[in-house]
């Protein structure tokens, strides 16, 4: 792969002035895990492509989700057996090529007294999914009885429990395998510019011919030229689609997803659980690390894409499921570290509650020729892009005289995958970690935040504390190699502390404000409202209105 200088927060202003030199073959709108999956695609074709995203790559919808690379239990329950097939396929794609990202769980699924599941619909429900999304044999389904459920999970309600079922999913993090995907495309080639938002298209002879971007960073506005633009925005398809006149056919349809997090020993579940919830939905709660995180609701939203935290309605729901499931657990609103909310971007149906809309993608095509996707499912990321590649493609060669290039992504590792054994690969980390004098558990969150790329964070460790020096070598690697511009970027997307181990941010805020000040040149003006803003992201993660 090619040096990935264009992603390095420091060469900003070279990689702009770059952009507005060229013109591109394929541009991109939108730095969710969609648009970074097109990037990958359209640059594996040999195609100049470019990437603009108005934040940061993945802090919409993309970090977001509930983490799971799954087969689609849940489509199932709905007969939408081409949706669970063609995702448990991606599953098993993107755990070959990116296995620090995909991490196998042993999901299991309580069966109840007059639940979604009967013991006989499960067992043949089960068995379908494991065909459907090629799982392993050594990873398919096990069926248990009530009291092996209960030695498994002694939290679980006797009075309603009569058996359980053990199967396979995957857990990712959503937003570093968004991030990873943009970084390999850059690394063959692409270009990805986040904090770069879209104003308005440009136009010759009635066809889109480029757009006008503004730097949200620096204030001003500038052109790029492209000969394809695809609008992958996600929540913010439709705005984007509307700036050419009043949509007409299918609309999105926005639905919410909240996730609250706990203190791992205040729901201390061995493994991950899907569960009923008692008006016919379902919900994760999911170990991580030292807190486990509960999710997710599914219901309209009207409101603004830009702001939006879970409401105490929202997080009640949750937590009266969770006690229900867990009578001896009495979770409340003061055990909640954090939580998240996102948008989920769906096609509307008329008629259908939330939780009934399909997952399918679909795309759009005006006939100013611009193409645009949404709805879909992170798991199947890559054949989403493949789809609308497919259509670039073909009017690239039939308009402009292309040679036709297919779809490359199946067999491409993502950054960070490049592990020929990740068994010994673990074994050397761990032993690098406790060599280094850092908690023996670091080893696991390096492993599965950075692949190989923690060899190179941990060559630039230094300090006599261990968990400041880890913290500031992870910011000088997210500013050099992970266009991060700021705390937020670090602490959300980067690491995902802020969700997941809030409780760090405290002694690491201000040395790690400090690093990067240093780095991108801020003013103590600046580092001071960065700080603040994490801070009063940290309160808002636990106020609910």
């Amino acid at each position: 792969m090619e040096d990935l200088s264009f992603l390095s927060s420091e060469r900003r202003s070279k990689a702009i002035a770059h952009v507005q030199d060229e013109e591109y073959d394929i541009l991109i709108i939108g730095g969710g895990i969609t648009g970074a999956g097109i990037l990958l695609d359209a640059t594996t074709r040999g195609l100049k492509a470019l990437l603009i995203e108005k934040n940061d790559f993945a802090s919409g919808t993309s970090s977001k989700s509930t983490k799971l690379i799954h087969g689609g239990l849940r489509y199932l329950k709905q007969l939408d057996l081409a949706l669970v097939r063609e995702v448990g396929k991606e599953r098993a794609v993107l755990y070959r090529n990116a296995p620090h990202l995909v991490i196998p769980e042993r999901m299991l699924l309580p069966l109840i007294k007059g639940g979604s599941f009967s013991k006989f619909m499960s067992r043949i429900g089960l068995t379908i999914y494991d065909i459907f999304a090629s799982v392993n044999p050594g990873e398919r389904k096990k069926m248990l009885t009530k009291r092996e459920t209960l030695s498994i999970e002694p939290g679980l309600d006797e009075e309603v429990l009569i058996g359980g079922a053990l199967y396979s999913e995957y857990r990712t993090d959503d937003a570093r395998l968004t991030l990873e995907v943009i970084k390999t495309a850059c690394g063959l080639g692409g270009i990805a510019l986040n904090y770069v938002g879209f104003t308005s298209f440009n136009y010759e002879e009635h066809q889109i011919s480029g757009i006008v971007a503004e730097d949200v960073l620096a204030g001003n506005s500038f052109e790029i030229k492209a000969k394809q633009v695809i609008n992958a925005a996600g929540p913010w398809v439709d705005q984007i689609r509307g700036q050419e006149g009043e949509i007409n056919g299918k609309k999105l349809h926005h639905t919410k997803g909240v996730h609250i997090v706990i203190p791992r020993e205040r729901l201390p579940v061995q493994q991950s659980i899907y569960f009923d919830v008692g008006d016919g939905r379902m919900i994760f709660s999911i170990p991580r690390g030292g807190v486990t995180y509960i999710g997710t609701t599914d219901t309209n939203y009207t409101g603004d894409l830009k702001v939006m935290h879970p409401s105490k309605e929202d997080v009640t729901y949750l937590i009266t499921a969770v006690n229900k499931m867990f009578p001896n657990a009495e979770l409340a609103l003061k055990d909640i570290v954090s939580s998240y909310a996102g948008i989920r971007p769906l096609i509307h149906q008329e008629g259908k509650a939330p939780g009934e809309i399909s997952r399918v993608d679909e795309i759009f095509v005006t006939d100013s020729k611009l193409l645009s996707i949404a709805g879909g499912k992170l798991t199947g990321y890559r054949k989403m892009a493949k789809k609308v590649m497919d259509m670039a493609m073909e009017r690239l060669v039939n308009e402009f005289g292309y040679k036709h290039f297919s779809c490359q992504t199946r067999y491409v590792v993502i950054q960070g995958g490049d592990i020929e054994d990740m068994s010994t690969f673990k074994r050397d980390l761990d032993e690098s970690v406790i060599r280094l004098g850092l908690p023996e558990d670091r080893s696991f969150y390096l492993t599965h935040t950075y692949g190989s790329q923690a060899l190179k964070i941990l060559a630039d460790l230094q300090g006599e504390d261990k968990d400041i020096a880890l913290a500031q070598a992870e910011v000088t690697f997210a500013i050099r190699h992970e266009s991060m511009h700021t705390l937020l970027d670090f602490f959300i997307r980067r690491t995902g502390k802020l969700f997941f181990d809030p409780s760090s941010i405290e002694k690491l805020l201000e040395p790690v404000a400090k690093r990067a000040g240093s780095l991108l040149n801020w003013d103590d003006k600046r580092k001071e409202d960065e700080v603040q803003s994490v801070k009063q992201a940290l309160r808002e993660a636990v106020q609910f209105e």
